[in-house]
């Protein structure tokens, strides 16, 4: 059937916003400035559809004519120099697409078999062939999912016959043959492909690729946490596995409030009139490296979707996002390759995330980005999302034999294969060529639809279990679920995208969007109407067994036959040697200042201080109105809060707290110190904000490079200092997660290991949203006091070390005796009311500190440093856990701080200057103005803004 082009673009006289973005990117990322104008319009196609029909479409779905116009199979863009249509490759989740075609059928528009919908860039000026490839390939055509098209397709429609089953061999193969087969899908190692052949041995038979396929998810890095799992010998003694470190430190805590760690997709507290909070981090870094923005918006919706499958399902009440990448400045040259530029990638994670989280309406309140040169092969991409429910449906709930087995919400297609492989393993020149298929695009208006509606089920009792599909698909999915009891799955009824798919393909795909649930039989009809009214879509796929075993068919053929034993504990256990590593470097201490205003100013541009406000303010972190405490405020709404604080129970004075730490340049010099600082930093955030430190848990991110010994023995360092940190504070980790292939190996055999990174989150309740505490100075006169004990004379790791190209392996020590008694005083100077800001100390040091609340307070300051210091250290040191506090003037700081170190600073002024002193002598004064500037340029620059 014919196949009918609809072109859509603004009116002439109006601003092409996208193509005026695209232009800000070819000059600032490409350096091309022979384009004088980009014009875009968005085409649409039809197939199975009158033209009367078509037309229909466009005038009242796709063109809004009070700023736009359209044609029907003619162009649009007429006048350019040249003219590029882009779109999705066939088979590649178009978001539009099913809004489309539903909105057609809502429209009474009846037979439309397919739509597409791609857009046109017409550019004006004297581009050249070499430019406009340029274009086309470093930021229109990601060739991981996107393409060119030469001409209008004769069909829409993608046709294909299933593949068969295989038989893979493995009894007969020797170890070059099982690596070989392990080699870029797989990622085994040799005594894991041996288990494998071993198992098949005895039962006297080949597997099935579908079979090897789920054993290799199964038992993937990303999947088992072997690593975390492994005995470790360090420094010749024999320690316990990582992972039995962190979950025995939670036992010990005995925290009151947990009712869910380490069991569940995510971590549950108890909240306040009988509901719970939950909490999960995870990461995207894989997929991100190579198809950023499907990767960043995948890694949202998969996260999302970890809160909606914890207990018998929660609502998603927040969104989180902490990022590491390359300077966007870095120079083309230094980017490795098979890998993509910094530039490119910050601004495409970040829109990633954008529209994932404002689509689906869930505010993305809290967050950062961090900048090193060793990110520039692979980025770090951490995202997080926190839920409430009824605590009653907090507990994982377990399947019964006889239990239906349902999948809910989006089709199958071939997106995501070897996604849970294809991140365990390492990065290489041939990895964005070779995992192609292992990036998806997100839809998050079917999340959103999927969402409601397993909240009412979730209501009307109709859930016995549910998990999410993530890595792994309905392999992870089901495979886990049907753990205690079995499972039988019949493949030919899962609903797909396109035909073509081989069975193993339907097993494993990680197509976003979809959800397992195990349900009672005389539950489904109702699940299955509820599913309708929200336009999901919903489908009994089989059966929970007592077998004991994974049982996959497709049309009767059995495609899969585990024992579930072997599945989920067959994996040969490890032993893993870890090494120190060794850090050479020779210290360097800078001298002190020649001049105060050009140091100061560096610090406050510092990529990894300045300002990220043209990030946090693409994201709407107001929806579901129950902001009571935003990421940015004071009186220009620019000033950094250090926690967000929601009350998602409207008309409730209660509320959730959110906050976080990390630092992945204290890890490169002192992974202990740096993970104790990133703790210390998330805890600190929330107590400034006013929450009580009794109330708070954990989430742990582990994000490093290839475990070699080295590596291995950094991240042995990094779970002491959690567990210390549990010892000290009582604060429990109840989630967390690990991802240990961030290295990147070039052809040359050149290794890249990113800095390693562990990020700390963290949340709790807080009784009185109201009593809660910002950054920003909110009186002149006001006595600043600085409270906690700092290790001032430790820079190594520090911004100012960084910019005077300094080094010392001495990174700020917090002292963990000391730290739980400051945490107290802070609270219940905010609890009180003495408190009329606050704000902790962390990059940038003090004098960081200080501009932010100046900033938010519109006001200045009077400084006075102690005689017999450094003053660039004093103003400059990075020691976690110290709080600088505007006092009310009524109040007694001895009383109120006595028992911990603290200093009386000096107070606020009305001068919009910073002046400080040191032995009665004037060091400097500093215009605001001149700080702010320096502050918020970086960012600006790379978001136009």
């Amino acid at each position: 059937m014919a196949v009918h082009e609809v072109r859509v673009t603004n009116l002439p006289h109006l601003e092409d916003t996208r193509g005026k973005n695209l232009l800000y990117e070819i000059k600032t990322a490409l350096h091309i400035y022979s384009i004088s104008k980009i014009v875009t319009a968005k085409v649409y196609r039809f197939e199975g559809i009158s033209l009367q029909d078509v037309d229909f479409l466009a005038r009242h779905l796709l063109c809004e004519e009070v700023f736009q116009h359209y044609t029907i199979n003619q162009p649009i863009i007429v006048d350019a120099d040249r003219v590029v249509e882009v779109a999705y490759k066939p088979g590649v989740m178009n978001p539009e697409v099913g809004s489309i075609m539903k909105a057609a059928e809502d429209l009474g528009v009846n037979g439309l078999i397919a739509a597409d919908s791609s857009h046109e860039y017409g550019f004006y000026g004297t581009i050249t062939e070499k430019e406009i490839g340029l274009v086309l390939s470093r930021l229109l055509v990601n060739e991981t999912v996107e393409r060119v098209v030469p001409e209008k397709p004769d069909t829409l429609v993608i046709h294909g016959t299933p593949g068969v089953t295989e038989t893979i061999p493995i009894r007969s193969m020797n170890d070059d043959a099982l690596m070989d087969l392990s080699r870029d899908k797989l990622f085994l190692n040799l005594q894991e492909m041996h288990a494998i052949k071993n198992y098949f041995t005895e039962l006297g038979r080949d597997p099935t690729d579908c079979e090897i396929e789920t054993l290799a998810q199964t038992w993937s890095e990303h999947c088992v946490h072997k690593t975390f799992k492994s005995t470790l010998v360090v420094d010749g003694s024999l320690k316990k596995p990582l992972l039995k470190r962190l979950q025995e430190a939670t036992f010990n805590a005995r925290h009151p409030l947990v009712l869910s760690a380490f069991e569940d997709n995510s971590g549950v507290i108890a909240f306040y009139d009988g509901l719970a909070l939950c909490g999960k981090v995870e990461t995207h870094n894989s997929p991100s490296a190579i198809e950023p923005y499907g990767g960043a918006m995948t890694g949202s919706g998969g996260v999302f979707r970890d809160i909606m499958g914890t207990g018998k399902g929660a609502k998603v009440i927040a969104s989180t996002d902490m990022f590491c990448f390359a300077p966007p400045d870095l120079p083309a040259e230094e980017v490795p390759p098979g890998c993509l530029h910094p530039h490119y990638l910050l601004r495409r994670v970040v829109a990633g995330v954008r529209d994932y989280g404002n689509r689906m309406g869930i505010p993305t309140n809290n967050g950062s980005v961090h900048f090193h040169r060793d990110f520039r092969a692979k980025p770090t991409i951490i995202v997080g999302a926190y839920g409430i429910m009824p605590a009653g449906d907090a507990r994982k709930g377990q399947p019964q034999c006889g239990d239906i087995a349902v999948v809910v919400g989006g089709r199958t297609g071939r997106d995501g294969i070897h996604g849970a492989t294809f991140s365990s393993g390492e990065m290489t020149h041939r990895t964005i060529d070779v995992n192609a298929s292992a990036v998806q695009i997100g839809h998050a208006i079917e999340e959103k639809r999927l969402s409601d509606a397993l909240l009412r089920a979730r209501d009307e009792k109709l859930i016995r279990a549910v998990t999410d599909c993530g890595a792994g698909g309905f392999a992870s999915a089901f495979g886990e679920m049907g753990q205690k009891t079995g499972v039988k799955i019949h493949l030919e009824r899962v609903p797909l995208k396109y035909p073509g798919l081989a069975p193993w393909e339907i097993w494993l795909s990680e197509s976003q969007e979809r959800m397992a649930l195990a349900v009672a039989p005389e539950h489904l009809e109702r699940l299955l109407a509820i599913c309708h009214e929200h336009n999901v879509e919903a489908t009994a796929v089989g059966e929970f067994t007592d077998t004991g075993k994974l049982e996959v068919y497709y049309e009767n053929e059995c495609v899969c036959e585990l024992e579930m034993n072997f599945l989920h504990h067959g994996i040969p256990g490890r032993t893993m040697i870890a090494v120190p590593a060794r850090r050479p470097g020779e210290v360097k201490e800078p001298d002190l200042p020649g001049d105060w205003t050009e140091v100061c100013a560096k610090i406050m541009g510092d990529l990894n201080v300045c300002s990220k406000e043209p990030i946090v303010r693409m994201y709407d972190h107001g929806v579901q109105a129950g902001n009571a405490l935003p990421p940015f405020g004071g009186v220009s709404g620019g000033a950094p809060n250090d926690a967000v604080v929601l009350a998602p129970v409207l008309g409730k004075k209660y509320g959730a707290v959110i906050s976080h730490g990390m630092n992945p340049v204290l890890n490169t010099i002192d992974p202990y110190a740096g993970t104790i600082w990133a703790a210390t930093e998330a805890v600190a955030n929330a107590v400034a904000a006013g929450a009580n430190p009794a109330d708070l848990v954990l989430i742990d991110n582990f994000i490093w490079p290839y475990p070699d010994e080295e590596s291995l023995y950094d991240l042995d360092q990094a779970v002491d200092a959690c567990t210390d940190f549990v010892r000290a504070t009582g604060m429990p980790f109840i989630s967390g997660k690990d991802s240990l292939s961030s290295t990147y190996r070039s052809k040359d055999g050149s290794v890249i290991k990113i800095p390693p990174v562990v990020c700390i989150s963290c949340f709790g309740r807080v009784e009185d949203v109201t009593a809660t505490v910002s950054t920003d100075f909110k009186r002149t006169g006001s006595p600043i006091i600085l409270v906690g004990k700092r290790d001032v004379n430790r820079m190594g790791g520090s911004t100012y070390f960084n910019i005077t190209g300094s080094y010392t392996p001495g990174v700020p020590l917090v002292d963990l005796s000391v730290l739980p008694e400051t945490l107290k005083a802070i609270y219940r100077a905010c609890r009180n009311g003495a408190a009329l800001a606050c704000h902790d100390v962390s990059e940038g040091g003090l004098l960081a500190a200080l501009a932010e609340m100046c900033f938010g307070g519109d006001t200045g300051v009077d400084v006075v440093i102690p005689e017999g210091c450094r003053p660039d250290y004093f103003l400059f040191n990075e020691t976690a856990g110290c709080f600088l506090v505007e006092l009310d003037d009524r109040v007694d700081a001895g009383e109120l701080f006595g028992g911990i170190p603290y200093l009386t600073l000096g107070q606020t002024t009305n001068t919009k200057v910073i002046s400080v002193s040191q032995g009665g002598k004037k060091l400097f004064e500093l215009p605001l103005e001149k700080l702010l500037y320096a502050w918020q340029k970086p960012m600006k620059e790379v978001f136009g803004g």
